[in-house]
């Protein structure tokens, strides 16, 4: 952006104090733009048009509260692209908010990426009012569990009041059934003062489709690129400037006015940007100065399909400069090899060596042929730490896009899930667990929408159908506006407490975690103090790390029969630290003593989906 577009009001209404507010409109197409309020009087106010298309102007008699509209060449009226709230709905006057709160962080300047361990949830079914207060009366059970970062899926303003949020046409306004901006600022405070981070899934690739006014105001979407989700942003084409400018302002708005202290930035791949100065890059140099700055951790995580290490390399490498990415990989060569699924992208994953690289590498396919995308994929992520990528046994999308919404719970046995909680929560990686995961939720998470235009409701379902098709599932999934699939979509906390398999994994999840960050420098590990291997011809991996002081091996059979094996592991004394096989986390009971002594190799015994972890003391030089 040049200097004189940086120096430019901000986008939106600013309050000024004493009943004055500063608005600020991009429309480069319309000669003139006036104010409507609504109130606390009915008036129109005409604004300032300045070279670049940008309208402003500071009016009086504005206070916090006041409802207004956009009215365009004096003729349409729409609510504000930059709304900092709709309390009215998506197709309703926007509303000036205070920017004042009571904000009792002062102390807190967030948490560096290695000591992110997520929890994502959906602020409208994650409890039974579906709001940010109602959420923050849940933390403490997330502290508990031993979470250290919130990711909160989408809360951009959407139509109605069920959807992903990933439907969002007000990309600032955090959505009126939630709690809206104060709700938002409420639950940030909340999770700060519990000493938790907090993530933000935002959308930067595509706007949904109902209440989507931008196309009045000016070329925000591109004319030359498609994404499955309808036109993309504009983010290399003419006036592609000013669209860098508002979603770089959105992402400052998050974290300065809400104290979000990272951005999950939605499906990468689909920002279709092919400038010299790629939106992307601008935005992880602006959110750099700014937490230098704010002398605050402020990290951004993309989520992208394409296995290119450029996001989170540095510019100077080349890259983008992103802080870390999730990694798909590790999650299809976990999920294939327990429940030997191949349909769709599962058709590229299913042998046990693809899991242990995923986890010594990060990426599978780093530029081998893939069947189901028919073409070479990916690059080597071999040199990235691995506390620069984020990775899961569930989340939103691998659970919400099957076709009924079943969670891994409902898919694989109970062993299974203990080991899978086992891989990722002690893997060199940043763990993310999703709601309810923790002590084995079984309500399904479909996909849920609420739009008012039938043409739209039929086309969602269409789509979902088709979206099946391609892993061959037979039947319906369930309809997405229906308030039953989203009601049903609700987890019940209540079962991580009810005596048996629930109540064991909770326990089991809170001891591995407890375990992780007792250890923290054996989680983030130099890659030459780590290895990963396959221990003989079973599906019986190991992972091996070690420091100065200490040496840690996990080992892992992901078999449905007992096995015998021969594990190496270097000379000592090993301890037991942790065995899912244990009678206390619902197991048959070990076959495995307390301790261990190793002459080069242990003999154990390993029953199915069998995940254990022993530690050894490194004598002192």
């Amino acid at each position: 952006m040049s200097t004189d577009q940086r120096l430019a009001p901000k986008l939106g209404p600013t309050p000024l104090g004493e009943g004055r507010c500063r608005f600020c409109v991009w429309a480069p197409f319309t000669d003139s733009v006036e104010v409507h309020l609504l109130s606390p009087r009915d008036r129109l106010e005409p604004l300032a048009r300045d070279r670049h298309g940008y309208h402003c102007g500071v009016l009086d008699d504005v206070k916090p509260g006041s409802l207004y509209l956009f009215r365009l060449d004096r003729n349409q009226e729409r609510p504000d692209p930059a709304s900092h709230f709709q309390p009215r709905g998506v197709h309703g006057p926007s509303q000036v908010v205070d920017p004042a709160f009571d904000w009792t962080d002062g102390n807190w300047r967030g948490l560096p990426l290695h000591r992110y361990i997520f929890y994502e949830l959906h602020v409208g079914t994650f409890t039974t009012p579906g709001t940010f207060d109602a959420a923050i009366e849940r933390l403490d059970d997330l502290v508990t569990l031993g979470i250290t970062a919130v990711e909160l899926m989408p809360v951009a303003q959407f139509p109605g009041e069920r959807n992903w949020g990933y439907d969002g046409v007000y990309p600032f306004a955090a959505q009126n059934s939630y709690g809206g901006p104060q709700g938002l600022k409420r639950f940030v405070n909340a999770c700060h003062a519990r000493g938790l981070a907090v993530v933000l899934d935002v959308v930067y690739n595509h706007l949904g489709p109902e209440g989507n006014y931008f196309r009045d105001f000016g070329p925000y979407f591109s004319d030359i690129h498609q994404t499955p989700w309808g036109a993309p942003i504009n983010f290399d084409g003419p006036y592609s400037d000013e669209v860098h400018r508002y979603f770089i302002e959105n992402a400052l708005y998050w974290v300065t006015a809400c104290h979000i202290d990272a951005l999950r930035l939605d499906a990468v791949h689909a920002i279709l940007d092919f400038s010299a100065q790629p939106f992307l890059r601008e935005l992880a140099k602006t959110v750099k100065l700014l937490a230098d700055g704010l002398g605050r951790h402020i990290h951004l995580i993309a989520e992208s399909d394409l296995n290119d290490t450029r996001l989170i390399r540095q510019p100077e490498l080349g890259g983008f400069g992103l802080d870390a990415q999730w990694n798909d990989d590790l999650h299809h060569a976990l999920h294939t090899v327990l429940t030997d699924e191949r349909r769709g992208y599962y058709g590229d994953f299913g042998r046990f060596d693809q899991l242990l690289k995923a986890l010594r590498e990060g990426f599978v396919y780093d530029g081998q042929y893939s069947g189901y995308r028919k073409r070479r994929h990916g690059n080597s992520s071999r040199s990235i730490p691995g506390h620069r990528f984020v990775v899961f046994s569930q989340n939103h999308d691998q659970v919400g896009n099957r076709m009924q919404g079943d969670r891994l719970g409902r898919i694989v046995s109970f062993e299974a899930l203990k080991m899978a909680a086992g891989i990722i929560l002690l893997s060199a990686n940043l763990p993310l667990l999703f709601m309810g995961e923790e002590y084995g939720e079984t309500a399904p998470f479909p996909y849920f929408v609420s739009h008012s235009d039938p043409g739209l409701i039929e086309a969602v379902r269409e789509g979902r159908r088709k979206e099946f098709a391609a892993f061959g599932w037979e039947g319906d999934p369930p309809d997405p506006q229906a308030e039953e699939t989203f009601f049903h979509a609700k987890p019940r906390p209540e079962l991580r407490l009810s005596p048996g398999p629930h109540r064991h994994l909770w326990e089991f999840y809170c001891r591995l975690i407890a375990f992780r960050k007792s250890t923290g420098d054996l989680f983030t590990p130099d890659p030459a103090h780590m290895e990963v291997f396959r221990a003989g011809r079973k599906r019986i991996g190991v992972i091996r790390r070690w420091n100065d002081t200490e040496d840690i091996g996990i080992v892992f059979h992901a078999g449905d029969k007992p096995v015998s094996a021969r594990v190496p592991l270097p000379a000592g004394c090993w301890r037991r630290e942790i065995d899912s096989a244990e009678a206390k986390w619902g197991g048959s009971g070990s076959a495995l003593a307390g301790t261990i002594d190793s002459e080069g190799e242990i003999e154990m015994e390993l029953s199915p989906y069998a995940f254990l972890m022993l530690s050894k003391q490194v004598p002192e030089r």
